[in-house]
């Protein structure tokens, strides 16, 4: 299969974000004990908070007087007080008090942002909030369920999150980037290939196996026992980015691939992947397993395996947007097991361009 050189470059949107949409902004163990959290989401910089009444907040983090941060203000019941002249404003954004004034203007206040809490996770929508609907949150059911556990982690990436988004899509990295960590042996890279690929409406789907395969040596940390594995990845990448994984090791020649899951050990990955700025990422994510989870060691050891993957990562990733900035005339090409990657770009990038041409929402372009 053939891929247009220009192709892989165009469906690059480095100056727009998809705003009508759900974003994870922050995991519900950053709001703990009053904490007012400063994080920049596509470029708007918000504070997020819990009250009293225990449910997250949202503002834009620009005090509407004199633009101080209001992330570096005080929490006052479901209320933020602005430190520099005192100007104090709800939940929903509203200034509901200035000190030495009597009267507060009625529309004074700063924007405010729908947001859900689900499963230890909390959701932004940077959009219009008429559109804000919680069906459409992704679900992610092993985050609350007792047959799994892991450790939740964030990383912050000097990057595009499309980057992140291309390096998640490629399985092929995993020989060479992760060999002492996540990947294994380079026959991975050579020897293995898509078992499918499905091209959703807002993503893809791929399921790759590798058959009588030595295990990765972030699974032999936790199950040194472990001989050859057949092990399989099914990936689903959606729109903006999130990323979701199921991973099965099943003793070598057991029957996996014909369903006998017996004696297998699984991992359950979520990540999201939400844009900063146009050059640099927030990105969430948590790695499971289903089996011994008496064993806190397990998530432990997992939780440090996925960093020092992640890192190995990083270090590609910012320095290829060193790069990319460098000479912004550079095209990538794109190869044939780019070809997932390609359609999710390809699907951003019209996602983009239906919300802007969309009247009721040619407005957010200039907010």
């Amino acid at each position: 299969m053939a891929l247009r050189k220009e192709s892989f470059h165009q469906a690059s949107p480095t100056e727009a974000f998809l705003m009508n949409c759900w974003y994870v902004a922050a995991w519900d163990h950053e709001l703990i004990d009053g904490k007012l959290l400063a994080r920049t989401i596509l470029d708007k910089p918000v504070v997020l908070y819990k009250g009293d009444s225990g449910k997250a907040v949202a503002l834009d983090n620009r005090c509407c007087h004199r633009g101080a941060k209001l992330s570096e203000g005080r929490l006052e019941g479901d209320a933020v007080r602005c430190m520099y002249h005192g100007l104090k404003f709800d939940a929903t954004g509203k200034c509901v008090q200035i000190p030495g004034q009597d009267n507060v203007p009625p529309k004074l206040g700063v924007r405010g942002y729908p947001v859900m809490e689900r499963d230890h996770l909390v959701w932004i929508w940077m959009g219009d909030p008429a559109q804000a609907d919680p069906a459409k949150i992704l679900d992610f059911p092993y985050l609350r369920d007792a047959g799994w556990r892991g450790h939740p982690g964030y990383l912050h990436y000097d990057a595009n999150y499309l980057l992140i988004v291309d390096n998640l899509s490629d399985f092929a990295h995993l020989a060479f980037v992760h060999a002492k960590t996540l990947g294994g042996s380079e026959e991975y890279a050579f020897k293995t290939k898509p078992a499918a690929i499905e091209r959703l409406d807002d993503g893809f789907r791929v399921e790759r196996w590798h058959m009588n395969a030595p295990p990765p040596p972030f699974h032999k940390k936790v199950v040194r026992d472990a001989g050859p594995v057949d092990r399989r990845n099914i990936a689903r990448m959606h729109v903006p980015g999130i990323f979701f994984m199921e991973t099965l090791f099943s003793p070598a020649g057991s029957g996996a691939e014909q369903g006998n899951f017996a004696g297998a050990k699984q991992y359950r990955n979520c990540q999201f992947f939400t844009p900063e700025t146009a050059r640099s990422t927030h990105f969430f994510w948590d790695y499971l397993h289903d089996y011994e989870l008496q064993d806190p060691n397990v998530a432990r050891s997992l939780y440090h395996s996925m960093v020092a993957g992640f890192m190995e990562d990083k270090a590609i990733i910012e320095t290829q947007q060193q790069t990319l900035e460098a000479d912004p005339s550079f095209a990538m090409n794109a190869i044939v097991a780019d070809a997932p990657l390609v359609h999710f770009r390809r699907t951003l990038v019209r996602m983009i361009a239906e919300e802007r041409a969309a009247p009721e929402n040619r407005k957010l372009s200039a907010v």
